[in-house]
């Protein structure tokens, strides 16, 4: 590989297309930007990303087809699948005990405090909370780097305190971005590569080697994936991956994501193609909501009610979580339940116990119902959600609940929740949505807001909803319709809140103002974009 010159590098495999680094010089890039990095990502390029862009335009084909009214429905094609006895391989010691993760972006202290933290495993994502600059991205394999050695510090510039990882850590499992995702600073052959093949191809090639050494492997996380084709292509790219390092088949193991209503109907499909490499499927409820609203979005009757009114008692998520513990015990694999983005009051410890205690009572449905574990976003709640899955959990996992009672429909799946729209939740969608996505466009994408730790997928939710009350007309509690000129004051006082809570610097220069535009632009448009982060990535450098 040629030196790093204005910005741009060079690498060419013998017999492969030219590989170029786009992004400014980051501290430390070569150390991850290695020759066998970028000749393994190139191979993954030139033969898989054909395939991934065919999916792409499947997605869209599907989508048009739900437009037109359309409902899913489990595949005809693949009911020998589901009916047939077979189960995925064994994951390692390291990843029998997954009672509690912990979830957060590539961050170098973050990295550092949540390996620390009394968990099982960390969840290290380049994904939902970590904004993909091309700082970001390229920080975070090196952080990754340096906590696989083990040689990761951290110096607080602010207090002098200096962080290092204690000698029990949790297991580390990478979330790549997903298929849909490009990263525009490198190109092959004049091609923007796939985000997906750059986060994997960089952090296995870099990393399986020391890994191996400290008695664990390549572990990841799949995120956003629509079909049980996405898992083949994910399938065959790690047979290709490990073919090409030297390393045995089956090394990597991949927990997959069910955070699309259509990747609902193909969980046996998705654990068939990956069951060599499973480490078992994931309740990934905010992006199942927002999915769930993308979706359905030019119907009336799939009009979801207030954010906070749809928790996971409702019978379409319900529905949703005993399929997934029963589909995944019946193959042997491990049923992950979902997110608690609580961050502890420290300065209101009535209300934080209250919040506590809506942990508590959450993560008990989950281990009741049959989860394996949960996930986190603070190490502060890593206790509060251990206990209940000690107290139901008494071995490793729970394998051996194979939920015989229960029977999932379509329709079950499908069934749109009751509920009121109201101004209030009118508001918050769009005073979270603006400021996450501020944050997003300043290289943050991970931010506490009213006492929640949000990532992209609360962003997507609010504007999806966003978008279907005022395309469809909806009607808040009041009797009032959500019209263009309504939502533009709301906007305007939401704006105004804002103002008074960041104050007028913030709001008038940094990031806000394109923030806002973007926003707006996005629920007003007659075309409802498929991602958030398409377009704001465009305004990322």
């Amino acid at each position: 590989m040629e030196a790093e010159t204005h910005g741009r590098v060079h690498s060419r495999e013998q017999t492969g297309p030219q590989v170029e680094i786009l992004g400014a010089g980051v501290e430390r890039a070569a150390e991850v930007l290695t020759p066998l990095a970028l000749q393994l990502l190139a191979s993954l390029h030139r033969r898989f990303n054909p395939r991934r862009l065919e999916l792409l335009a499947r997605r869209a084909a599907r989508q048009r087809e739900l437009d037109d009214g359309a409902r899913p429905d489990f595949l005809p094609a693949t009911a020998r699948v589901r009916a047939e006895n077979w189960r995925v391989a064994p994951v390692p010691a390291d990843l029998q005990d997954r009672r509690v993760e912990i979830t957060g972006p590539v961050e170098r202290k973050m990295i550092i405090n949540a390996l620390n933290a009394p968990v099982k495993a960390f969840m290290a994502d380049f994904e939902d909370s970590c904004a993909p600059t091309w700082e970001n991205i390229v920080r975070g394999q090196v952080n990754l780097a340096d906590a696989v050695r083990r040689t990761i510090t951290f110096a607080d510039p602010t207090t002098g305190k200096v962080y290092r990882l204690a000698e029990r850590t949790a297991t580390l499992i990478v979330r790549p971005r997903g298929w849909h995702l490009p990263e525009k600073h490198v190109r092959i052959a004049g091609e923007p590569v796939s985000g997906a093949l750059f986060d994997f191809a960089l952090f296995l090639a870099n990393n399986h080697e020391a890994l191996a050494r400290r008695g664990t492997g390549p572990y990841f996380y799949l995120p956003k994936m629509e079909s049980h084709l996405e898992a083949r292509l994910w399938n065959d790219v790690f047979n290709a991956a490990q073919d090409a390092l030297g390393i045995k088949r089956g090394t990597i193991k991949a927990t997959v994501l069910i955070e699309t209503i259509l990747a609902a109907f193909e969980m046996d499909e998705i654990l068939y193609e990956l069951r060599e490499h499973s480490a078992g499927l994931n309740c990934g409820r905010w992006d199942y909501l927002f999915s769930s609203i993308k979706k359905f979005r030019n119907r009336r009757d799939c009009l979801l009610p207030d954010r906070a009114s749809v928790t996971m008692e409702r019978h379409f998520l319900l529905s949703y979580v005993d399929l997934l513990i029963k589909t995944c015990h019946r193959r042997g694999a491990h049923a992950r339940g979902g997110l608690a983005a609580q961050i502890p009051l420290r300065d209101d410890p009535r209300a934080n116990e209250a919040a506590m205690a809506r942990v508590r009572a959450d993560k008990l449905r989950e281990a009741r119902a049959g989860h394996d574990g949960t996930w986190i976003a603070h190490p502060g709640l890593a206790e509060v959600a251990r206990e209940p899955f000690d107290a139901v959990m008494k071995g490793p996992n729970q394998l051996g609940v194979l939920r015989a009672d229960v029977t999932v429909t379509a329709a079950d799946l499908l069934q749109a929740p009751e509920g009121e729209i109201t101004e209030e939740g009118v508001r918050g969608c769009i005073r979270v949505g603006v400021q996450y996505l501020e944050s997003w466009l300043r290289g943050n994408g991970c931010v506490p807001l009213y006492h929640l730790m949000e990532d992209a997928a609360t962003a997507e939710i609010c504007r999806a909803q966003l978008w279907q009350w005022l395309h469809h007309g909806a009607r808040t509690s009041d009797g009032r319709p959500i019209s263009m000129a309504r939502f533009d004051g709301l906007l305007t006082a939401e704006l105004e809140h804002i103002h008074a809570e960041v104050g007028a610097t913030r709001l008038t220069h940094g990031m806000f103002p394109t923030a806002a535009r973007l926003f707006e632009q996005m629920i007003k448009s007659d075309v409802f974009d498929e991602f958030l982060t398409l377009p704001a990535y465009e305004l990322l450098s």
